[in-house]
């Protein structure tokens, strides 16, 4: 058992509290492998704090038993069981897309960008469910994390600036490789770490002052430790639901993140990464999200589609012919039909943080990116040369 030499020295949650993963939607208890602080998996990775959890996974911060002193601190996500196809999928995906990437020849400066795996396992629990391990380099807190720290919840724009070209510059690596990400947000963002002291940091946080947890005859759930800022790169991460391969069809993307030729049922390509890019400018630097997209919470792709024509305009007609689902929403014209009322808003009204030539080259390059046809959306490489980075920032 970890800490037993202090065991009274971290705080022990009443029972009934609900912590962590034990609140996600459709939590079973048998799903998700009970690591403890302190166990060493595969006789190799020693657990020394927990960094998060989800729906699919736990991720903790992990020594390499096997490694030299300055590579020993390892990031391990550990995997919900595979009962359900869905699970398998993701775990699978992540795997066979790093191994894809990995092989890829060819210099592009968007590889130092991507966070592909280091090794995988699987282990089994005391349930008689298997669970896969992937590990990875270690990195630091979310874009979302970082930009919560604004005290307007807005990414500065230098810093703003700089993280959308890396983040182009790593899809574009991705989409001349022939993979779709599908799940870009802040979420799926991660600072890089220059300085491997801060995780030892993070290490002997764990050791001096246990986080608190709540003990259960079977497992013990921790409360995850806050990620110190870092220094590094942002890095584009979690590969479970990418794609390999040019054109795709079913329901990718967030929720707020959909693009219409999702909602609508069409073919998608690598075009979707860039729609998302356009959803994210939102997110990260105009303090709010571009898209509410719900009815008393419920989410509604009427609702959803309303405010896409409030922000670019009614759909071309040619557009509206791919997907039998529009006739729902649009009549043959691209007229709205739909009983949901087209909120009074445009994109130049939703930009509230610039003024002036800044302020029309931002909306310019937003709607590059949030258009109707895919095909009309540029490339990674075409919006990093963008006319919104030419301007200085002070």
């Amino acid at each position: 058992m970890a800490h037993q030499s202090s065991a009274r020295a971290f705080r022990e949650l009443p029972v009934s509290d609900i912590v962590e993963e034990e609140g996600v939607p459709g939590y079973r208890a048998d799903d998700f492998y009970p690591v403890s602080l302190g166990e060493v998996l595969a006789d190799r990775y020693r657990i020394v704090a927990k960094l998060g959890f989800g729906v699919g996974s736990t991720v903790w911060l992990c020594r390499d038993l096997l490694a030299a002193d300055t590579r020993a601190l390892k990031t391990i996500k550990v995997c919900t069981a595979q009962r359900t196809s869905k699970m398998i999928a993701q775990a699978d995906a992540e795997i066979a897309v790093a191994t894809y990437l990995q092989s890829v020849e060819g210099e592009h400066p968007g590889r130092n960008y991507i966070r592909l795996l280091d090794t995988h396992f699987a282990v089994q629990s005391p349930h008689g469910t298997t669970h896969q391990c992937l590990v990875y380099q270690p990195l630091g807190m979310t874009l979302t994390e970082l930009r919560d720290l604004f005290s307007d919840r807005a990414l500065e724009k230098s810093l703003f600036k700089n993280t959308l070209q890396i983040v182009l510059c790593g899809l574009d690596f991705l989409h001349q490789a022939g993979v779709v990400h599908t799940d870009i947000s802040p979420n799926n963002l991660l600072l890089g770490v220059k300085d491997a002291s801060t995780l030892l940091e993070l290490e002997q946080a764990e050791q001096n002052t246990p986080i608190p947890r709540k003990v259960l005859p079977d497992r013990s759930i921790y409360i995850s430790r806050p990620m110190p800022i870092t220094h590094g790169m942002p890095v584009i991460c979690d590969f479970g639901t990418a794609r390999m391969g040019e054109k795709h069809s079913g329901d990718i993307m967030p929720e707020l993140y959909r693009a219409p030729e999702v909602i609508l049922g069409m073919e998608w390509d690598c075009k979707v990464d860039l729609w998302a890019v356009g959803v994210m400018l939102w997110d990260l630097f105009e303090k709010s999200t571009l898209f509410g997209a719900r009815v008393n919470g419920v989410l509604s792709d009427e609702v959803h589609l309303a405010e896409m024509v409030s922000l670019l305009g009614p759909p071309p007609p040619d557009f509206i012919s791919r997907s039998e689902a529009c006739k729902k929403y649009f009549d043959s014209e691209g007229n709205w039909v739909a009983a949901t009322p087209v909120p009074g808003q445009s994109l130049f009204e939703r930009e509230v943080q610039l003024q002036g030539e800044e302020k029309d080259a931002f909306v310019r390059f937003a709607r590059r990116m949030l258009c109707w046809r895919p095909e009309e959306r540029p490339t990674a490489v075409e919006l990093m040369e963008d006319d919104f980075f030419k301007f200085r920032c002070k």
